[in-house]
This record gives C-alpha cells, structure tokens and sequence, in this order.
C-alpha cells in the first residue's frame, strides 16, 4: 500500500498544513502584515495557536508590530486570549514597552486587568507607574 492511500488520522494535521501555520506565525513575527491579512481573509483563523498557545496577535504584539496587531484586530483576533502561560498580547507589550502596540491594543478592547501577570502586574513589575495609571484610570 502506497502513502497516498493510507488514511491519516484526522487529529493529525499534514505536512502542508503545518508548514503553513509556520508561515503564517513567521508572518506575525515579522510584522508580514499583508501576507498575513491575505490568508486570514482566505479563511485562516485570525486566533490561530502555536504549540505554546501563543496567537498571531501574541506574537505580533510581542515583537511591536502595531500595524499587523491593528490588522488581526480587525479580522476578529482576541486581544485578551491568553497563551498557555497566562499571558495577554496587552502584557506583553508592555514587558517590550511597544507604545504604539498598547495603542492598538487598547482600541481594540484589550483588558488591563486580563491574564496572569495582566498588563496592570506586568507594569507594576517593571516600575511603569504611568502605564498603571493609564490602565487604572488614574
């Protein structure tokens, strides 16, 4: 029996499928915010996850890109879907101290006070008293 005609077991997705959701987390990554926009519009979900439960809203926001962040926002990313470790987008931009990424975020409806440590804890970690009172209120 050839390769071709052996069934996979549908919990495990194929070669190309992986190689694809590489591309697309390298995309966020990057900042690749057209090639990434392009598939999501062609269906590729925008809360797609990596084995550590990172999105490609995480991974953008992580790596300060604001526009690629905006761009997911807008097809439907979660800002406030935490990794595995209980991280938000919001949390780790601050932790980068991507200003213009928190811009985003926080229009798109990022919570403050979402996640373990949330954004607020992150800013109090790291001495960012005017970001704790920004995302107070204060």
């Amino acid at each position: 029996m050839t390769d071709a005609a052996t069934p996979q077991s549908p919990d495990v997705p194929d070669a190309e499928v992986i190689a694809l959701a590489g591309k697309l987390f390298d995309a966020a990554r990057t900042g690749d915010t057209d090639t990434l926009a392009a598939y999501v519009d062609a269906g590729a979900p925008a809360g797609l996850t990596n084995d550590r439960g990172d999105t490609l809203l995480m991974l953008a926001a992580y790596h300060g890109h604001a526009a690629t962040v905006g761009a997911l926002l807008a097809r439907g990313a979660d800002p406030n879907q935490a990794n595995d470790r209980g991280q938000t987008p919001l949390a780790g931009a601050v932790f980068k101290g991507a200003e213009d990424v928190l811009a985003v975020l926080l229009d798109g409806g990022a919570d403050p006070q979402a996640g373990t440590p949330s954004a607020v804890d992150t800013a109090r970690m790291f001495g960012k008293e005017e970001l704790v009172a920004r995302f107070e209120g204060r």
